[in-house]
């Protein structure tokens, strides 16, 4: 029986029962069996994450951002991946810009009650002059959170382009989306605990979707990231090497190349150009 009347699909009761009973092996086998469900519910919703992929590639090639809005989890993550764009593509840090409830402090702690601002939402984007030019993805599990349908709601009133990745397909956030990503991967392995493979599926579109748009925009080339940020040892020893593969030059000389210019990409076209 569900432990609540008419429940969303992100809060039904577990599948599994008497978890407190479990040992250490049933647990891990049951969580991993439950999570290898997410790929391929994804896998049924590419066409929509497409759409917006194309929408979001479009909006930026004129000078436009992408902004990720959540709560709790879902916030963390879209903070998480937009934090992981400057590095990764050497893009400035205001091309992609996570924002959740209760603030940057809220990722460390929950702020109590934040998510529950239907208006705040939409001040904090204001904040950076959100406008039509922008594409904002709210992300919720349950696609109900006040502090996310608010700004979806309001961006949507301004022409701004609106999109969602939600787990629940009766959602309210679809209402205000014009580009929504519905993955209902069913009731989690501990009831309602969307951390899980709520957060796997919204982790792993999320990885797609700033994937995808730069490889569109030209931040990556054959398969390298070629103007990843070179903040340590690891990664201009990485980018050393991608200097050889496309220079054919020696470790030291292209290690000094890369130096020079900064970058992967600048120091091969200046070797090239040389």
């Amino acid at each position: 029986m569900n432990f609540m009347k008419n429940p969303k699909t992100t809060e039904r009761e577990s599948k599994y029962r008497h978890l407190d009973k479990m040992s250490t092996a049933e647990l891990l086998h049951n969580i991993n069996k439950e999570d290898h469900t997410v790929p391929q519910k994804i896998a049924s919703i590419l066409p929509s994450i497409e759409k917006l992929v194309n929408i979001i590639v479009e909006k930026m090639s004129i000078g436009g951002r992408l902004f990720y809005i959540g709560a709790g989890t879902s916030g963390r993550l879209g903070i998480v991946d937009a934090s992981e764009c400057p590095p990764t593509f050497g893009v400035p840090h205001d091309w992609v810009i996570g924002l959740m409830a209760g603030g940057d402090g809220a990722m460390r702690k929950a702020v109590e009650f934040a998510e529950d601002d239907e208006v705040q939402g939409f001040k904090d984007l204001s904040e950076y002059n959100i406008n039509d030019t922008d594409v904002l993805i709210g992300i919720a599990a349950s696609g109900s959170t006040p502090y996310v349908v608010g700004a979806l709601r309001d961006c949507q009133a301004k022409s701004i382009v609106t999109g969602c990745i939600v787990c629940n397909p009766s959602a309210k956030m679809l209402e205000y989306s014009d580009y929504p990503i519905v993955c209902e991967v069913g009731p989690e392995f501990v009831t309602g605990s969307t951390r899980m493979k709520a957060g796997t599926a919204q982790k792993l579109i999320l990885n797609m979707i700033s994937t995808s748009v730069m490889i569109q925009l030209g931040r990556v080339v054959d398969n390298r990231m070629v103007d990843m940020q070179l903040s340590n040892n690891k990664l201009v020893d990485r980018g050393t090497k991608m200097v050889i593969d496309k220079t054919g030059l020696d470790y030291k000389a292209a290690n000094e190349l890369l130096l020079k210019f900064g970058s992967v990409r600048k120091a091969i076209e200046a070797h090239h150009n040389s």
